[in-house]
C-alpha cells in the first residue's frame, strides 16, 4: 500500500492533487478540516467537494478532518500510516492578505506552524516520503513592485531588456521589503521546508506559486483573482478594483497543469528545492485584460468600482519563471492559458455560480 497525504484536499488545488494521485494508484488520505469557510464565509465553503472526491475515487480517498494546528492529531495520522506514506502534498493555509492582518495568530499558526507539524511528522515517520509545499511568489514580499515597469493602455510592463523581461527568477531576494503578514508567514513555512531538506535531508520542494486558479476554486473576493471576477461576471454581482488602476499584471496557472509539476517531482524528487511557478509569459493577464476576456466569454458585462487604495503587499507586476523548473523536468508542458482558463470555468459553473 502506497499512501499520499494531501492536506487542503478539499480545496482548489488539494482537491486536482487528490484526483491526481488517487487516479494514479496511491491511496489518498486527505485532511482538510473546511477552515476556508471560516476565513471566507458559507460561499467558500468546500464541503461540495469532499463529496465530489468520495464519488471519484471511493475506497482510495479517506477525509479526516484534524486541524494540522494539532500536533498530536498530525502525529498520529502519520504513526498510523508510518512509511506506507510515500508523498505529502501540504496546499492547506490561510491564503489572504486582508484576513492575516485581522487575526495574526491564526495565520502564523496555521500557515507556519501547521507546516513545521507536517514537516516533522514526516521526518519522524516517513522521511523517505516526497513533501510538497505549496508556496507563494508573496515571499518575495513587495520587491517586485522596485522593477523599472512600463505604463501602457491596459497594463503593466517590465522594461524591455531587462533580466527578468521573461519572468521573475528565484534568485530575486526575499529580505528587506514588505511582505504583508500573510507573506511573513508563508516565507516562514517555505524556510522551514528548506531547512527539513538541507539539515535532515528531505527529498522536498517549495512551489511558489503566482495565480493559482481552475473551474473548482470556491474563489472568493479575498482570494481567488479569476475564479472569483469570472463569478462575479456570471452572477452580475459588483466586483472591485483595488489600486494600480486595474493595470496590475497577474500570471495564472490551472491547477491541473501545477499537478503535472508535482507529479514530475514526485517521480524524480531533489533536495530543498525552490521553485517559481506560475503561467509564466504564456499564461497571463492585468485586470483590466481579465475583465474584458471574462465579459467576453460570458457575453455580459461586469458592473465594478475602482478604490484608489491598493492591498497592503500587493503585487504591481508579477509575471515568474518557469525556467528553473522546466530545465529539471524538461517534459512539463502547460496546456491553460487564461483565455482557456476563464472559457473553462464559465462552461463549468453555469449552475453553480450563475445561482
Amino acid at each position: 500500500m502506497s499512501i499520499a497525504i494531501i492536506t487542503g484536499s478539499a480545496g482548489l488545488i488539494g482537491s486536482e492533487a487528490t484526483l491526481h494521485f488517487g487516479q494514479s494508484g496511491l491511496d489518498v488520505i486527505g485532511i482538510d478540516n473546511d477552515m476556508r469557510q471560516v476565513f471566507f464565509g458559507a460561499e467558500a465553503s468546500t464541503a461540495w467537494n469532499v463529496e465530489n472526491l468520495q464519488s471519484k475515487l471511493g475506497a482510495h480517498y479517506t477525509h479526516l478532518t484534524p486541524d494540522i494546528r494539532d500536533r498530536d492529531a498530525i502525529q498520529a495520522i502519520f504513526a498510523r500510516y508510518g512509511k506506507d506514506i510515500s508523498l505529502i502534498v501540504h496546499t492547506a493555509a490561510q491564503p489572504s492578505h486582508d484576513w492575516a492582518a485581522r487575526e495574526p495568530f491564526t495565520d502564523f499558526d496555521v500557515n507556519a506552524a501547521g507546516t513545521l507539524n507536517l514537516l516533522e511528522a514526516t521526518r519522524q515517520h516517513c522521511p523517505e516520503a516526497v513533501f510538497i509545499f505549496t508556496s507563494t511568489n508573496k515571499v518575495y514580499g513587495d520587491t517586485p513592485n522596485r522593477l523599472p515597469l512600463v505604463e501602457q493602455e491596459m497594463r503593466y510592463e517590465i522594461a524591455s531588456g531587462h533580466t527578468y523581461e521573461q519572468g521573475i527568477r528565484e534568485d530575486m531576494s526575499i529580505d528587506q521589503c514588505l511582505h504583508s503578514l500573510f507573506g511573513a508567514s508563508k516565507v516562514a513555512a517555505d524556510i522551514l521546508v528548506q531547512e527539513y531538506g538541507r539539515y535532515f535531508g528531505l527529498r522536498c520542494a517549495c512551489f511558489r506559486g503566482g495565480t493559482l486558479t481552475g473551474a473548482q476554486h470556491s474563489a472568493t473576493q479575498l482570494h481567488g483573482f479569476l475564479g472569483y471576477l469570472m463569478r462575479c461576471i456570471m452572477a452580475g454581482t459588483p466586483y472591485t478594483i483595488f489600486g494600480y488602476k486595474g493595470k496590475q499584471v497577474r500570471d495564472a496557472i490551472h491547477s491541473s497543469d501545477l499537478i503535472q509539476a508535482f507529479d514530475q517531482f514526485f517521480r524524480s524528487p531533489r533536495i530543498a528545492e525552490v521553485y517559481n511557478i506560475g503561467g509564466g509569459r504564456f499564461s497571463n493577464c492585468s485586470m483590466l485584460e481579465g475583465i474584458a476576456l471574462g465579459e467576453e466569454i460570458a457575453g455580459r458585462r461586469l458592473s465594478y468600482t475602482y478604490q484608489e487604495q491598493n492591498r497592503t503587499g500587493d503585487h504591481l507586476w508579477w509575471i515568474g519563471d518557469n525556467g528553473k523548473f522546466q530545465s529539471h523536468y524538461p517534459g512539463w508542458k502547460q496546456a491553460y492559458d487564461v483565455p482557456a482558463i476563464l472559457t473553462e470555468m464559465h462552461e463549468v459553473n453555469q449552475e453553480r455560480w450563475k445561482n
